[in-house]
């Protein structure tokens, strides 16, 4: 039986791993080849008080696994605010593979702190990446899907932050509050070339993003040193289902529908991950 992304190719940002990772090993579980990019350096409003960055050694990391499945995969190092650069990375994925029929723009940075103490340094670089990123991803990747002529499917990564305010968290709401708009936008304008866009919308997700001491304060900020198992009871708190996150497969798996033909006829969607945080 064939996969139900047979024959497809998959281009997906913030590959090296996490949710991107978990993206390219479950669309090449169901039959596509893929094109990963990622930074694969220091962001340094993000290592210096958060958490540290993929390197060189996880893409190649996930291009094993993605081989492993008898799939192939282009793997490059590239910035999504560089637009030229992820541009190249994308057209010589193309030229290896043949065409580009799912985007996954996945990358993405997590930074926090009280609104008013929010440099502008940190506020551009997360507007950047997870913004700007996206719409470059965009950018690069649709004037490809029109000259083939067969359509395509679009999936941006948004956040429960992508629907709700958060506090302390002004940068990342802003832009994950963005990519609905742009999804919006993009959906409306190349609709008309079967170019099928939506967002999902994670809540917190077992990654490094927030497996760090760091973000475990944001839920508990009077604690000096608070660890992972202390934090999951305030994470909990935040979904509706009696889990404290959910894991990137289960992000993998909604991607993995919307990238589908089941999905031929779902564009502009929200499609909410969020162990019913939403609800709350």
């Amino acid at each position: 039986m064939a996969g139900r992304v047979e024959g497809k190719v998959a281009f997906i940002t913030g590959a090296a791993r996490g949710q991107g990772r978990s993206h390219a090993v479950r669309l090449a579980q169901e039959g596509a080849d893929i094109i990963a990019v990622d930074l694969c350096e220091d962001v340094a409003s993000v290592t210096e008080d958060h958490y540290p960055m993929p390197s060189e050694e996880d893409l190649a990391r996930t291009a094993k696994e993605v081989e492993a499945l008898d799939r192939r995969i282009v793997t490059r190092k590239a910035d999504v605010r560089d637009f030229d650069a992820l541009k190249a990375a994308l057209d010589e994925g193309v030229e290896q593979l043949g065409h580009v029929d799912i985007v996954s723009a996945n990358a993405g940075i997590f930074t926090f702190g009280p609104t008013l103490d929010v440099t502008d340094r940190k506020w551009g670089d997360v507007i950047d990446i997870n913004l700007t990123g996206v719409f470059h991803t965009c950018k690069a990747a649709i004037p490809h899907m029109i000259e083939q002529g067969t359509g395509g499917s679009i999936i941006l990564t948004s956040s429960t932050a992508g629907l709700k305010g958060f506090p302390n968290v002004a940068a990342y709401t802003a832009a994950k509050h963005g990519v609905v708009g742009l999804m919006r936008t993009l959906g409306m304008e190349f609709a008309q070339h079967n170019i099928r866009v939506n967002t999902v919308h994670p809540t917190g997700v077992a990654t490094d993003m927030i497996f760090n001491e760091s973000a475990y304060k944001l839920y508990l900020p009077e604690a000096e040193h608070p660890t992972k198992e202390e934090a999951a009871p305030a994470f909990q708190e935040t979904n509706a289902l009696p889990v404290p996150w959910v894991e990137p497969i289960d992000v993998s798996n909604a991607l993995l529908f919307l990238a589908s033909d089941e999905a031929r006829y779902v564009t502009g969607t929200e499609l909410k991950v969020d162990a019913g945080f939403t609800l709350q």
